[in-house]
């Protein structure tokens, strides 16, 4: 059972998808994570957070962004992670409660094993490609990694807020 309190994830819900869907979306087509979708995933833990946990956690999560941002920009410098990536994880990171991140992890790992199949296997569909021509992501050697953080971060939400 996940620790975020239901009553949290579904006060950072409805902020939280937009920007995620925004992101996926962005990486898909353009290969990038605007950093302005950064910013507002950061802006809502700043200015919802207070109100929907209890200040002190609000607070030592903020350390979380801190440790992904710089676990996050070694591995930018080591060519495992776009720098946009690594600016998303963090600003997601404070959204999760410490005990979650093993259940994180595995959802991560799922998520990204079905975004990878599900974006592979929608480039072979000639009209798929033909309804989304100018997307970077169906032709770029890597793969849009924003696709799989939003919706890992939108799914955590989710299954926080259904009680799981």
């Amino acid at each position: 059972m996940l620790t975020l309190p239901a009553g949290a994830a579904l006060a950072f819900l409805p902020f939280v998808t937009p920007i995620c869907i925004w992101v996926a979306w962005n990486d898909m087509a353009h290969m990038k994570i605007p950093n302005k979708a950064v910013m507002a995933l950061f802006l809502v833990y700043l200015v919802v957070g207070p109100f929907a946990l209890p200040f002190d956690l609000w607070l030592w999560n903020w350390l979380h962004l801190i440790v992904v941002l710089a676990v996050g920009f070694f591995l930018n410098m080591a060519g495992g992670l776009g720098a946009g990536d690594a600016k998303f994880a963090a600003a997601a990171a404070p959204f999760v409660m410490l005990d979650d991140l093993p259940n994180l992890l595995l959802l991560f790992a799922a998520i990204t094993l079905a975004a990878f199949v599900t974006h592979r296997a929608a480039r072979a569909v000639p009209a798929i490609r033909r309804r989304f021509p100018d997307w970077v992501s169906w032709t770029h050697a890597k793969f849009p990694m924003g696709l799989p953080l939003g919706a890992m971060l939108l799914f955590y939400l989710v299954l926080a807020a259904a009680g799981v």
